[in-house]
């Protein structure tokens, strides 16, 4: 394979970084959007933000990132709907413990617990488990 496969992790690798800025953009726009603008609660906020970019990410994972729109979407969407709760789960706990017991702003803690959800938690399952070619 040469490095610019979509299957090779450098080539999905960046093509996920990709993915995720755009996904994140979705996630972060209503999660502030929704807490400045409409006094919805952070945690729920983190939440709904993070169901929005997952479901951003899937589309752009499936048919760009890991090209597997061969497989059959129904099976991708339900291990991608288990990471993703479970993201979500990672996401709106880890941002509840950051925030509340460091004291840092919701803002800044968003920012660190995705960063370390997605590259920790979310690449290696959806290049693995949800996307993988060799399913």
């Amino acid at each position: 394979m040469t490095k610019n496969h979509p299957r090779s992790f450098l080539g999905s690798f960046s093509r996920a970084q990709v993915s995720s800025a755009l996904a994140t953009t979705v996630d972060f726009g209503l999660l502030f959007g929704l807490v400045e603008h409409a006094g919805v609660w952070y945690v729920a906020a983190t939440a709904i933000g993070t169901l929005a970019g997952g479901i951003t990410n899937f589309l752009v994972n499936r048919y760009w990132t890991f090209r597997a729109s061969h497989k059959v979407w129904h099976e991708q969407a339900f291990r991608y709907a288990i990471i993703s709760v479970s993201s979500m789960l990672l996401n709106a706990g880890g941002v509840w413990a950051v925030t509340e017991w460091f004291g840092v702003h919701y803002s800044v803690s968003v920012v660190v617990v995705s960063a370390l959800v997605g590259l920790l938690f979310n690449f290696p399952l959806h290049r693995h488990y949800v996307f993988s070619h060799k399913r």
